[in-house]
């Protein structure tokens, strides 16, 4: 059995942490972590991910490891790098499988009993008109050229087609469009993987979750978000660019492997292959990444359209406004300053989230003396939350925080420990009703898989790069 390398970790506060610059290492690893978290940290291995990327080439500031990190390909999930936009590189492996594997969050004008007293109703009704599950194809059918659209266009194509509204584009990050896509970029083999898969949540850690607000800590930043009381019903909804996105990365990674054989023999991960900036391959994996977002947006707005149909065929008053819809696995161009000097950054946030303090141009108007808001999912079971981004998340972490609770134990291991119907039935006696295309899908995914959600954005909180604002616990969950 292969043993894992110790490192010399120096601690910096009691939620933050420093393997110190050596060897081949250009900045510092800082983990983001409470002690019992970092004792997981440690235990997956992924510290030794943090440590190989920060001996990348132009790597800026430190390599950062948050609170949810765990193993992935190449660079942990729950890392951050921000790279010399000029002089360094782009990343497929370091930006992740599933491009812009997102969170947005609605909310409702109902209370919890109200929508529980129709709770099998309004289940079956979401699980026929959102497909879930590895094979669930799209009822709706897209030509060539209106997949284009989709990938070059993100929101204002929903908007267009009257499956938004400008409210849903005005508070979606990026406000729902990578304006640098191109289409043209995307292989066939991916645009097919993806033209049955608009408007499906996938599986996985994917879901789509009625969750009661249970906590406020910050009533007007909640307040100024459309979340007004205790018992409010709310909506998330957890999922990707799907087998599209997949494919960018694969592509792009196998196109790098075969023109940049010398960078890769370099690396101390193969899956860390990267593209230089300024190259061929880095312009058009960037704008490829950036149609990938576009289509997850729509997927997720799509979803959001379904939604709606569902809450106004059982509750015809409802009203399900978006308060923000935030990526993951995304790569930006972001400046900031290093060394006393403004530089511009690709800032790679594989499961990670943006969290833009006050005054951005990027956020939307309604929270711009506010904050962007930051949505956290829980693992089903589990509670959610919802934060504010800071001005101390741009000093410590390239304005990002943690994207969920993040995984404490390997699906192959989850499955040897649970049982999909054994989790669904115990949650029903805590009132929290599922729905799941695959039984083995729900025990990979069982809440005890999962790192303690409480805990890691405790450690947003306390460090200041992403402050809490509300508790969200379920109410039904419709799981791939």
């Amino acid at each position: 059995m292969e043993t894992k390398k110790e490192y010399k970790i120096k601690k910096i506060s009691d939620y933050i942490w420093e393997v110190p610059k050596e060897g081949d290492m250009k900045v510092p690893l800082r983990i983001y972590a409470s002690e019992k978290l970092l004792k997981k940290i440690k235990e997956d291995g992924s510290i030794e991910q943090g440590v190989n990327v920060a001996t990348l080439p132009g790597i800026q500031g430190k390599s950062i490891m948050l609170a949810d990190a765990h193993r992935g390909y190449g660079a942990s999930i729950g890392g951050v790098a921000g790279i010399d936009a000029e002089n360094g590189f782009i990343s497929p492996g370091m930006t992740g499988f599933d491009i812009n594997c997102g969170v947005r969050l609605l909310t409702t004008n109902l209370e919890h009993n109200e929508v529980e007293e129709k709770i099998q109703l309004l289940l079956d009704s979401l699980f026929q008109n959102v497909p879930a599950g590895v094979g669930g194809k799209s009822i709706f059918k897209l030509t060539k050229e209106e997949l284009d659209e989709v990938l070059n266009k993100g929101v204002d194509w929903a908007v267009e087609k009257g499956y938004a509204i400008k409210e849903d584009k005005e508070h979606c990050e990026e406000f729902g469009r990578l304006k640098q896509a191109s289409s043209s970029k995307i292989s066939d083999k991916a645009k097919d993987r993806g033209k049955h898969q608009l408007g499906t949540l996938g599986a996985g850690n994917h879901f789509l979750e009625i969750q009661i607000v249970n906590k406020i800590f910050d009533k007007g930043i909640a307040e100024t978000f459309g979340i007004k009381k205790l018992g409010q019903v709310v909506i998330m909804v957890h999922t990707g660019s799907r087998g599209l996105g997949h494919q960018v990365c694969s592509d792009y990674l196998r196109r790098i492997e075969k023109e940049h054989q010398d960078i890769v023999n370099k690396l101390p991960d193969k899956d860390l292959a990267y593209a230089k900036a300024g190259t061929e391959t880095a312009n058009d994996y960037f704008k490829a990444m950036c149609a990938a977002a576009n289509f997850a947006w729509v997927n997720r707005q799509i979803i959001t359209h379904q939604i709606r149909r569902s809450f106004k065929e059982l509750f015809p008053n409802s009203e399900l406004k978006l308060v923000y819809d935030v990526c993951h696995n995304i790569v930006k161009e972001e400046e900031y300053e290093i060394d006393g000097k403004k530089k511009k950054l690709f800032i790679h946030r594989k499961g990670a989230t943006r969290a833009f303090g006050p005054g951005r141009e990027e956020i939307p108007k309604d929270y711009i003396h506010i904050g962007q808001p930051i949505i956290i999912p829980g693992s089903m079971g589990t509670a959610s939350y919802v934060l504010i981004g800071t001005e101390k998340a741009r000093e410590e972490t390239f304005c990002s925080t943690v994207h969920g609770a993040g995984r404490n134990l390997s699906r192959h291991k989850a499955l040897e420990k649970f049982r999909g119907e054994k989790i669904r039935d115990d949650l029903e006696k805590r009132h929290i009703y599922l729905r799941a295309k695959s039984w083995k899908g729900v025990a990979e995914e069982a809440p005890l898989a999962y790192k303690d959600i409480d805990e890691v954005v405790k450690v947003s909180h306390e460090v200041g790069i992403g402050n809490l604002v509300v508790r969200l616990v379920p109410l039904a969950c419709v799981k791939g």
